[in-house]
C-alpha cells in the first residue's frame, strides 16, 4: 500500500481486536508493514490486513513479561528488520470501587498498563535512536483528566503513563523520536460492551456530556494515531491528544 507511512515498520500491542485492531488497519493503509503483538489472537487483524493488500505479522504477547517482548523484538526484526513506530495500546481497565481494590488488583494494573510501556520502550527505542527517527504512541485516557470514580487503580496507572512519555520526550527528541499519548474517552467496543456494567447507560450519559453527540468508535482513534506516527507530527512530542468528542472541554 502506498501512503505516508510507505516503507515504515510499526509494532502495535493490542491489536487483535478494538482500538488496537482499528490502529493496525490505518497504519496498513497508510503503508506501514504492521507487526501486531497480543495475548489474544490476531488472526483476524492480519487477514484484514493481507485482503487489501497489506503487510502484517502477528505474535501471541504478553506485554507484562520480559521473555515475551524480547521475543518479540526479535521476531519483528527477523521478519521486517528495526521497528520505527511503536503503538502501546493494550490495557485493562476493571472497574472497582477503592475499598474493593487488592494490592494484587493494583499492581496488576499498573503491570499491564505501565510496567509494559518500560519493557516496550527498553526492547525497541535503541533502535530508532540509532535511526534517527522514531514514533512512539501511547494509549492513555480523558478519564484521567475528569477524575472518574470506580477505576482509581486504571487512572492511576493512565496518569503514571503520560507522565512517562513526558519525561521519555524529553530524553529522545534530540535523536529524531517523538513521543506522544492519545486519551480517547468511552469508546464502543465489544470489550467495553461487555467489561462495563449499565454500558448503556454510561455511553448514553457521556454522549449528552460530549460536544459531538454520538458514541464513540475506534476509527475515530485512528486518524490521530497515523498524525503522530508519520511526519506530520514531527515537531510534536509530549503531548497528549484528548479524543473524547469535546466531553472534558464541555
Amino acid at each position: 500500500m502506498n501512503g505516508r507511512l510507505k516503507g515504515k515498520v510499526a509494532i502495535v500491542t493490542g491489536g487483535a481486536s478494538g482500538i488496537g485492531q482499528a490502529f493496525c488497519l490505518r497504519l496498513a493503509q497508510e503503508g506501514t508493514a504492521v507487526a501486531i503483538a497480543d495475548i489474544a489472537d490476531a488472526r483476524e487483524t492480519v487477514d484484514l490486513i493481507r485482503r487489501d493488500d497489506g503487510v502484517a505479522w502477528a505474535t501471541r504477547c504478553d506485554q507484562t513479561s520480559p521473555r515475551d517482548i524480547e521475543a518479540l523484538r526479535a521476531g519483528v526484526t527477523e521478519t521486517f528488520g528495526a521497528a520505527d513506530i511503536l503503538v502501546h495500546c493494550a490495557g485493562i481497565y476493571p472497574m472497582q470501587p477503592f475499598e474493593n481494590i487488592s494490592y494484587y488488583d493494583w499492581q496488576r494494573v499498573m503491570s499491564v498498563n505501565v510496567d509494559s510501556a518500560y519493557h516496550l520502550t527498553q526492547a525497541f527505542l535503541p533502535a530508532m535512536k540509532d535511526k534517527g527517527w522514531g514514533r512512539i504512541v501511547c494509549v492513555a485516557s480523558a478519564a484521567f483528566h475528569g477524575g472518574v470514580g470506580g477505576c482509581s487503580h486504571y487512572v492511576a496507572s493512565k496518569g503514571a503513563l503520560i507522565g512517562f512519555a513526558r519525561s521519555l520526550a524529553s530524553e529522545v527528541g534530540q535523536y529524531g523520536v517523538t513521543v506522544n499519548l492519545i486519551a480517547p474517552g468511552l469508546v464502543r467496543t465489544k470489550t467495553t460492551e461487555s467489561g462495563i456494567q449499565q454500558e448503556q447507560n454510561w455511553f448514553e450519559a457521556l454522549r449528552q456530556q460530549q460536544c459531538v453527540k454520538r458514541v464513540m468508535v475506534p476509527a475515530d482513534l485512528a486518524g490521530p494515531l497515523a498524525f503522530l506516527a508519520s511526519d506530520d507530527s514531527a515537531f510534536v512530542t509530549g503531548q497528549t491528544l484528548l479524543v473524547d468528542g469535546g466531553w472534558r472541554f464541555s
